[in-house]
């Protein structure tokens, strides 16, 4: 049978090569530490899983609800822009809620985009943020980043290649995978290059409050001009815990939320309501079950940085996210992020994720998810100990 053209658009996915060697060893009846997809396993806040049950116990609750997110909801959202960052939003104009980031971002593309747009997103990056733009039907192209580059000399080089003019362009930051941060005054100069150069911009904030070391991630709607040219997307899935429950929004220009809103009313009738009315609780109320779940990230960064260190292999501890990106170890390097990661799986009996599912320029990396607690991370390093030694002997 034909194959139908979008889906031949869409590449062998590099992450089910491993996969399928996890699944296979399992039935072995092999124990896998699996630190391969970042799904969060601390619960949800019990004051937020409260008010769920509470709601759904009402059966006004049980019908349709706005595709574009409840009132309430959409006000909290704008509220705690206001009051982390300073950003004041209209909650009926500028804000939507999604069902998790991931969705909006597919339906923002699809909204925005035309088959032969060009759109620019980083490499490595997560992987919706480049096949988005392309079962949209856009043409994507690769800016760089990492150690030693120069985004926005890389930016220029990208922007002025290609033909036609990009359209849009995808940031997120703190970054999966590669943990990078950065400042406000980058998302000024993103602001300036964008108008420059009549770009959207696009930003993926998933990571806003997984931060260590007194680090604070700004938000891209913080610099001025801002609203003029993009949107940023939010999820509660990792500040929250509530990866399951799929509570995103996009936030920003007008145009953008409008579009955005419209294709949203021919696809779905939005969360279930209960989930709506929940979620708002968690955003009116204090941080402190935010600041309680970034410290058990945070304790685990600390312990598994220490114990690859200690085992030969050099990884930096990373600001933010709940992720580490390791440069595969020297004696490995050639063998590629597939390959290595498959050597973990068999030899160290864990399984990571292959950095060249992220972009070319992440072969040489392996992505860890924290989402392991303290003696499956100190079996994990255990395992991955006697692999390097067997190697330097």
């Amino acid at each position: 049978m034909e194959e139908f053209s979008r889906i031949q658009r869409l590449p062998p996915y590099v992450f089910a090569v491993v996969g399928e060697l996890k699944m296979q060893l399992r039935r072995q009846n092999i124990d896998i530490v699996d630190f391969s997809m970042g799904n969060p396993d601390v619960p949800t806040p019990a004051h937020i899983v409260d008010k769920l049950t509470e709601a759904a116990r009402k059966p006004v609750n049980h019908r349709y609800s706005l595709s574009k997110g409840i009132p309430n909801l959409r006000k909290a959202i704008c509220d705690r822009y206001a009051r982390l960052y300073n950003v004041n939003l209209d909650p009926e104009s500028e804000a939507i809620v999604t069902m998790g980031s991931k969705e909006g971002l597919a339906h923002l593309s699809l909204a925005m985009l035309d088959p032969g747009d060009v759109v620019l997103t980083p490499d490595p990056t997560y992987p919706i943020h480049r096949y988005a733009p392309i079962i949209a039907g856009a043409d994507v192209r690769s800016v760089p980043i990492g150690p030693g580059r120069d985004f926005f000399g890389d930016l220029t080089t990208a922007t002025r290649q290609a033909w036609p003019k990009p359209k849009v362009l995808f940031l997120c930051y703190p970054h999966n995978p590669t943990t990078e941060v950065t400042d406000a005054a980058f998302f000024q100069k993103v602001v300036n290059f964008a108008k420059e150069h009549k770009l959207w911009v696009i930003h993926d904030l998933a990571y806003a409050d997984l931060v260590f070391d007194g680090y604070t991630a700004p938000s891209f709607l913080q610099a001025k001009g801002a609203l003029d040219v993009g949107v940023e997307f939010y999820t509660m899935s990792k500040s929250y815990s509530m990866p399951g429950w799929r509570v995103g929004f996009c936030l920003g220009n007008r145009r953008l939320i409008h579009a955005l809103s419209r294709i949203k009313s021919y696809l779905d009738y939005g969360i279930f309501q209960p989930v709506q009315i929940a979620a708002t609780v968690g955003l009116n109320g204090p941080d402190n079950c935010v600041h309680e779940i970034c410290a058990v990230y945070r304790e685990r960064r600390d312990r598994l940085i220490e114990g690859l260190n200690r085992a030969g292999w050099e990884v930096p501890a990373p600001k933010a996210t709940m992720f580490v990106w390791a440069r595969i170890p020297e004696a490995f390097r050639k063998m590629g992020s597939v390959e290595f990661s498959k050597l973990l799986l068999t030899k160290a009996h864990v399984a990571v994720s292959p950095g060249l599912g992220f972009g070319s320029y992440g072969d040489e990396y392996v992505r860890i998810a924290l989402i392991e607690n303290e003696h499956r991370t100190r079996q994990a390093v255990s395992g991955i100990r006697k692999l390097l030694s067997e190697a330097d002997a």
